[in-house]
């Protein structure tokens, strides 16, 4: 396959990186600059620095870590602070402090200090671009298509950091909990943390631009690259959480426009492909740029060869199983007994009740698509706005055309009210199982973590259940931050 050529801005990577206590990670002022003169001569090159944050979303961020794959990592994370994905043994380690509940509120853990890092060097980047493309030598339509992806990505990136970091935004309040430090330009020292409010403010200013800009830009190359619907599919998520529900069921819809959901065959072979008809956006990586034991596939898949796989095959909720129809596809995608020989596992892979084959890698290494949205989770997203807001006929239309393409003998829901959104809700945990959205959604619906009565054990788990609105569904603001940003300062951390 033809090389990719990608770049990323190394004197970010080193200013924000963690070896210093004595900078902020906000700190994007330059101590060893690459040559700018190259990096934004054209678009040409532009783009390639471009190209360089899109594989940041794969790559292993953390060299020391890993378990620490780009937002592969951060996917895998936020699930297992859910309860919908469960580990089936201790493994060699990774991700075991986060799926006990206390990764997260330790301010000096790699995990709680890595989601920080890996969002604000996007946003670094990110800002780089948006101050420096518009002066490149090239055609102004593709410093437009650098631009808006350059906007989209700030935009994702600071949802990404307010949602994990900030108490849950409340669609009934004001919103002025701290949030995050907004980031706007490269050349900033120590920020404070802005409220909740204005946060979601710079995010929706930000995708509002961005979709403006897409208007105007050719067709993207492959879907590691941002387009229109990938901006819309991000506006529909935030206005998800911010409680406009109108606006989520309207970006939803013409999101997911031009993107036909999979058939129940391809359902089944693996979620690797980034041609896939309903990947919306995904990290398409190239066969030479393999990330081996920090590829999602290293520890989600079920059948990759690492130590992770053989010893911990991730598997579901056994109650959430449980509420799968027979005739739904989804249903093959886990073994509830642990001895189906038709799973494909590693050599000398263990076998355990529940595990899946829901993402599967196509050969032995560790290379594979990765999806970030779909047409199915707007199709959820439509489904829950509509609902919320009355309209129930069009959401359980919207609900019908996702549910009945899974499951054959599935029929228009007659549910209504509170019954109907609790339909859409268990459908969308069925659909996005392991995709990095159960701790979000969890914190936005201020919902309990319920890990009870199930295929999770104490042992393992140790948190069992989590009331809505403890203080442990913040992370802390990591502790290297804390002591070298006077602007939040120790009286800025989390409780």
């Amino acid at each position: 396959m033809k090389n990719i050529k990608y770049t990323i801005i190394p004197f970010f990577l080193i200013v924000l990186t963690f070896a210093s206590c004595k900078k902020s990670f906000l700190e994007t002022s330059p101590t060893d600059r690459a040559d700018d003169a190259t990096v934004f001569k054209n678009t040409d090159n532009a783009m390639a620095a471009l190209n360089g944050i899109h594989r940041m979303l794969y790559k292993q961020f953390n060299l020391d870590s890993q378990d620490q794959g780009g937002e592969s990592g951060v996917k895998i994370m936020l699930d297992m602070l859910g309860e919908d994905v469960v580990m089936t043994a201790s493994g060699n380690g990774w991700y075991n402090g986060i799926y006990k509940w206390s990764d997260h509120r330790n301010a000096s853990s790699s995990s709680d200090k890595y989601l920080y890092k890996f969002y604000y060097t996007i946003i670094a980047n990110a800002n780089n671009l948006i101050e420096r493309v518009n002066g490149v030598e090239g055609e102004q339509i593709t410093k437009d298509a650098i631009m808006a992806e350059a906007l989209t990505y700030r935009a994702w990136a600071h949802f990404m950091l307010v949602q994990v970091y900030a108490k849950r935004y409340d669609p009934a309040g004001n919103n002025t909990q701290a949030g995050v430090p907004i980031i706007l330009a490269t050349n900033v020292t120590a920020r404070p943390r802005s409220s909740v409010e204005e946060v979601y403010t710079q995010i929706n200013k930000d995708i509002d631009a961005a979709v403006v800009l897409f208007g105007k830009t050719k067709a993207r190359t492959n879907k590691s690259h941002f387009n229109l619907n990938v901006a819309q599919g991000i506006k529909a998520r935030v206005a998800l959480t911010q409680g406009l529900w109108t606006v989520a069921a309207t970006n939803a819809k013409v999101a997911r426009a031009d993107y036909k959901l999979m058939d129940s065959v391809t359902y089944r072979k693996g979620f690797n492909d980034a041609e896939n008809s309903e990947w919306i956006w995904a990290s398409k990586q190239v066969e030479d740029q393999t990330s081996d034991f920090s590829s999602f596939f290293a520890y989600m898949s079920g059948n990759y060869g690492s130590s992770n796989i053989r010893a911990n095959p991730k598997a579901i909720n056994s109650l959430l199983y449980a509420t799968l129809s027979a005739t739904d596809v989804r249903k093959l995608l886990w073994d509830p007994t642990g001895k189906n020989t038709d799973f494909p596992i590693p050599a000398n892979g263990a076998r355990k009740p529940y595990m899946n084959r829901k993402f599967l890698v196509a050969g032995s290494t560790s290379i594979g698509d990765v999806t970030h949205m779909r047409a199915s989770e707007m199709y959820l997203i439509e489904a829950e706005a509509l609902a919320r807001s009355g309209q129930t006929g069009l959401a359980q239309a919207a609900l019908f055309t996702l549910a009945h393409s899974r499951d054959s003998q599935y029929v228009l829901s007659t549910k209504t009210g509170e019954e109907l959104i609790k339909e859409i809700l268990l459908q969308r945990r069925a659909e996005l199982w392991g995709e990095g959205f159960r701790f979000t959604d969890l914190k936005r619906l201020n919902s309990a973590l319920d890990r009870t009565n199930s295929n999770h054990t104490s042992e393992l788990a140790l948190t069992l259940s989590q009331a809505p609105g403890d203080l442990k569904w913040q992370w802390v603001i990591p502790q290297d931050e804390i002591n070298a940003n006077p602007a939040i300062g120790t009286g800025g951390q989390n409780p």
